[in-house]
C-alpha cells in the first residue's frame, strides 16, 4: 500500500523545512510513503525549498487558486500517482506529525474512510478566548449540518482512502474544511476522529485577515453547502417563517372583520401580509427548484466519480504535476513519460485503436 502525504503551499519557504523534517518515512500498514506539495502561485522558493528537502512529487498552479483548489488538485494527483490513503497537513508545522500513524490506522483498519484530527482547540495555547468559543460552536452547526459526530471540523489534518477521495468534490474558493465533511456525512461515508497535538505557532493564519473576517466567511461556508446539500429543509425553514410572520400580519385585519365587522383598518399590516404570503411562496418554488438541482448535483457528482475512475484506469496523467505531459506541455517542458496519455479522451482514443487494432488481427487469423 502507498501512503502520500500532501501539503497545500503558498509562500511556504521559511516555514516547510521544519514542517517536513517532521514528515515519516516509514508508517505501519504502508510499502511506500511519499510527501507531495501543492504550490498555490508561489512567489518566493517554496518549490525549490520542497525539492531540497525531499519533495518526492510537485504540483504547481501558476497563480493562486485558493487553499480549497490547492487541496482538491493534491488529492486527484495523489490518486493518479496510485495513493492508496492521503493525508493532508499544513505548510506551518501547525500539527503534530508523529500523529500521522495514529490518523490513517483506521481506514487501514477498514474502521472508517475519513479520519479527522482533534486538535481539541480548548486546550490551544494559540487560540484566543473568543476563537476557541467560535471553533466550539462552529464544529458543533456543521456536526448538525452533516449528521455527523466530528469535534473539530476546521482542523486540516485529515486522512482519506481512496474511495473516499474518489468521491470528494469541493467548489469552494474558501476553504475544503467544512464543505468536504458536510460532503462526506450527505453521502453517509464513515468519518472517524482521532486526537492529535499541535506546534508553536510559526505565523498568522493567511486565511483571514480578522476574528470577524473569520466568522463571516465560516457562516457564508455552512449557508451555503447546507442549502446546497438540503434546499428542502433550508429553504422551506425560510419559507415556513415568512408565512408565519404573514399570518401574525393578517390576524388584525381577520380579527377586526370577524369580531366587528369592519373591514376598512389595519390596510398597512394587510399590504406587508400580502408581501410577505408572496415571499414565501416564491422560496417554497425555489425550494422545490433547489431540490431539483440537487438531485442533479448528485448525478454531475457521480459521473465525475466515474470519469475519475476512468482516468486512473487509462493512466492519464496529472494535469498540474510537474514533470507531466499536460503541465510540460503549458510550460514547454520536459516529460516524465511522453507515451504516457495527457487526457481522458486521449486514452480513450488509444483504448479504441488498441481494440479495433485486435478486432483486425482476429480476423486476420481467422
Amino acid at each position: 500500500m502507498k501512503l502520500i502525504i500532501q501539503i497545500p503551499c503558498l509562500n511556504e519557504q521559511d516555514q516547510l523545512p521544519t514542517a517536513l523534517a517532521a514528515l515519516p518515512r516509514q508508517v505501519a500498514g504502508f510499502d511506500r510513503v511519499e510527501w507531495l506539495i501543492v504550490d498555490d502561485g508561489s512567489s518566493d522558493d517554496t518549490v525549490a525549498t520542497a525539492r531540497t528537502h525531499g519533495v518526492d512529487h510537485v504540483v504547481r498552479f501558476a497563480q493562486n487558486r485558493g487553499l480549497a483548489a490547492a487541496f482538491q488538485a493534491g488529492l486527484d494527483a495523489a490518486l493518479k500517482l496510485g495513493a492508496d490513503v492521503i493525508v493532508n497537513t499544513d505548510a506551518d508545522n501547525q500539527y503534530d506529525a508523529s500523529a500521522i500513524p495514529a490518523l490513517v490506522a483506521p481506514i487501514v483498519a477498514g474502521d472508517a474512510d475519513i479520519v479527522i484530527g482533534d486538535r481539541d482547540v480548548r486546550s490551544v495555547e494559540e487560540f484566543s478566548l473568543i476563537k476557541k468559543q467560535l471553533q466550539v460552536l462552529g464544529s458543533w452547526v456543521v456536526r448538525k449540518a452533516s449528521n455527523t459526530g466530528v469535534t473539530d471540523t476546521t482542523s486540516g489534518f485529515r486522512a482519506y482512502s481512496r474511495e473516499a477521495a474518489l468521491g470528494l468534490t469541493v467548489v469552494s474558493p474558501y476553504t475544503y474544511t467544512i464543505e468536504s465533511i458536510i460532503q462526506a456525512g450527505r453521502s453517509r461515508t464513515a468519518i472517524a476522529n482521532v486526537p492529535v497535538g499541535t506546534n508553536p505557532k510559526m505565523r498568522d493564519s493567511r486565511l483571514f485577515g480578522s476574528t470577524w473576517g473569520y466568522i463571516r466567511r465560516n457562516i457564508g461556508t455552512i449557508t451555503r453547502v447546507f442549502a446546497a446539500y438540503e434546499p428542502v429543509r433550508f429553504f422551506g425553514a425560510v419559507a415556513a417563517l415568512l408565512a408565519v410572520a404573514s399570518f401574525i400580519g393578517f390576524l388584525p385585519f381577520t380579527l377586526d372583520w370577524l369580531l366587528n365587522g369592519d373591514r376598512s383598518g389595519h390596510v398597512q399590516s394587510v399590504v406587508v401580509a400580502s408581501i410577505l404570503a408572496v415571499a414565501a411562496l416564491q422560496v417554497f418554488l425555489v425550494a422545490i427548484l433547489a431540490d431539483m438541482m440537487r438531485n442533479q448535483r448528485v448525478v454531475s457528482q457521480r459521473i465525475f466519480e466515474r470519469v475519475r475512475r476512468l482516468e486512473l484506469q487509462t493512466g492519464v496523467a496529472p494535469s498540474t504535476l510537474e514533470g507531466s505531459p499536460r503541465a510540460a506541455d503549458a510550460a514547454d517542458g520536459p516529460t516524465l513519460d511522453d507515451e504516457r496519455p495527457a487526457t481522458l479522451a486521449e486514452a480513450l482514443g488509444q483504448h479504441e485503436q488498441g481494440s479495433t487494432a485486435l478486432q483486425h488481427g482476429d480476423r486476420t487469423l481467422l
